[in-house]
């Protein structure tokens, strides 16, 4: 089974789930999944994805978007708000002699820790890493890796201060 979801989880309307990837779509119990959000594992049939794995007690609002070819870990007890985006996949482009569209892609993968609040319209690319009990201020573009304990934001994202 390529989607599964546990008990006690909501799905808003309007929400896409295309699973087709190595690992799928598994979402733990009491999640909470906002409308018109987009769950993409595979950006094409030639390359299957890894897909998505999201802990229990998981909630994201309205509009968010996870591109999942590269694969996106979640922990348990993470909260986001809307419009938050993950895209685990990034395009390579050192030769200058071919077109960025051939030259493939790398997918290094998104980690996030467990006891996590993202913030609205956050942005995570492909790399990041953020630890357990992390606060993400609100239009951050995470790349890297945090430490735990920590608030962070900006554009790209660094430490503001420990919790």
């Amino acid at each position: 089974m390529k989607i599964s979801i546990g008990e006690y989880s909501k799905i808003g309307e309007h929400c896409y789930f295309d699973g087709l990837s190595s690992g799928g779509i598994k979402i733990g119990r009491n999640a909470s999944i906002g409308p018109y959000t987009r769950i993409e594992c595979s950006g094409s049939m030639r390359d299957i994805g890894k897909g998505i794995e999201v802990g229990d007690n998981f909630g994201v609002g309205a509009y968010a978007f996870f591109g999942c070819a590269g694969g996106v870990v979640i922990g348990d007890d993470v909260i986001m708000g809307q419009y938050v985006s993950f895209h685990s996949e990034n395009h390579n482009y050192s030769n200058a002699d071919k077109k960025i569209k051939d030259q493939g892609v790398s997918r290094r993968g998104i980690v996030i820790g467990s006891d996590v609040w993202v913030g609205a319209k956050v942005t995570f690319l492909d790399g990041a890493s953020v630890s357990n009990r992390t606060i993400i201020a609100a239009g951050a573009v995470v790349v890297g890796e945090f430490p735990p304990g920590v608030v962070i934001g900006g554009v790209p994202a660094k430490v503001i201060k420990k919790i």
